[in-house]
């Protein structure tokens, strides 16, 4: 990799910048190449919330512009990432305050595990259907979703598809082009690239209408001095975990078979993240229930292991998973729920010590009880 120490703004046209725009196209090539697009079609961002937002808000009135006000329809699942998740409601809301507002949400169904009921979904009709999206692992439970069947059903209508793989890229294969979304986003540090890192792609007959104006760098979608320090370090990153990508697969999967193992002697335990249907193997997400969330993940604090329920808690009020709720799951049950996830750092030893530790914890937070 290019020393990359001292790059200055790659739109300078002075030596110095000159190197710096060879490093970022350099990088931009190699991520094309690693993920089945063509150079062009990579856009660097700052994250991949970005990514989501350029590409539904701009997929969305691109087909205002390319296919008139009729075009209004958006789909999506309430299981999406809140990078969707409130995007989509910020469209489908009176954003001018005019008693109407420019996009109408059509909820996508999904199973008991999440996936999306392809079998249930309308007709698509490129003059009234905006944009569909739809995220290729959850971020919480790690299901996979069918979205190269959600991709081949919005091509052949003429709907713009987008994918959030910020949980796939660089730990399942991906071939932008095989798919056939029109647009895909992804986030570096979910890779053990550099945070505040993000990639768009963008196939070049999409219709994106930005909501970022400013110099035009990065197809115009994403104007800003662009990062070539942190391209570079993206794109390397990927390469990386491209290649131990199936090596890791195998190590992570026995660590979620051990965990899923000790979970499922626990009593009344409740297991949502689905291997035999497809999952990322790092993740795993249960639920105790009459054990309080937040209880769970403060007593595996004290004993050193980092968890999450995959809940918010605002002004006081805890709340339960959008994510599984979404799936059908009471919200008494949902409180209870436990997110793990693993990764390069996580050794067998980590493993060991959070199964001989779950059981105890579970027992404690259930005494401690459910908060009022």
């Amino acid at each position: 990799m290019a020393d990359t120490g001292m790059l200055l703004n790659p739109a300078g046209q002075y030596a110095s910048g000159r190197h710096a725009q060879r490093v970022l196209e350099d990088a931009r090539e190699q991520v094309a190449e690693l993920l089945g697009a063509d150079r062009a079609e990579v856009i660097f961002t700052a994250s991949g919330t970005e990514s989501d937002n350029l590409a539904v808000q701009g997929l969305a009135y691109g087909a205002k512009k390319s296919r008139g006000p009729a075009a209004r329809r958006i789909h999506a699942a309430t299981t999406e990432h809140p990078a969707i998740v409130e995007t989509v409601d910020w469209l489908c809301s009176d954003l001018m305050g005019g008693g109407a507002p420019q996009f109408d949400h059509s909820e996508m169904p999904v199973d008991e595990k999440g996936r999306v009921r392809v079998s249930e979904l309308p007709e698509l009709e490129a003059s009234v259907d905006a944009v569909m999206t739809c995220m290729w692992a959850n971020n919480e439970t790690g299901n996979l979703q069918p979205v190269a069947d959600l991709a081949g059903r919005a091509a052949a209508a003429g709907v713009p598809f987008h994918v959030d793989a910020v949980q796939a890229v660089g730990h399942l294969p991906v071939d932008f082009h095989a798919l056939g979304s029109s647009t895909l986003a992804a986030s570096a540090h979910k890779f053990g690239g550099p945070k505040s890192m993000g990639i768009l792609l963008a196939r070049r007959d999409a219709v994106l209408v930005s909501p970022l104006r400013g110099g035009g760098q990065e197809r115009g979608v994403r104007s800003g001095t662009a990062n070539p320090q942190g391209a570079a370090g993206t794109a390397a990153a990927l390469a990386a975990a491209v290649s131990e990508m199936e090596e890791e697969r195998r190590r992570l999967s026995v660590f979620r078979k051990k965990v899923l193992s000790v979970v499922g002697a626990i009593p009344q335990s409740q297991i949502y993240t689905d291997p035999s249907g497809g999952a990322l193997p790092g993740h795993v997400h249960v639920a105790f229930p009459g054990a309080e969330g937040d209880s769970l993940i403060m007593l595996l604090d004290v004993a050193g292991v980092d968890a999450s329920t995959g809940s918010a808690c605002s002004a006081g009020v805890n709340r339960a998973s959008h994510v599984l709720t979404g799936m059908g799951v009471p919200v008494e049950v949902a409180r209870g729920a436990l997110r793990l996830t693993f990764g390069t750092a996580t050794t067998a030893d980590d493993v060991d010590r959070l199964c001989s530790l779950l059981p105890g914890v579970v027992d404690q937070a259930r005494a401690a009880g459910m908060a009022s």
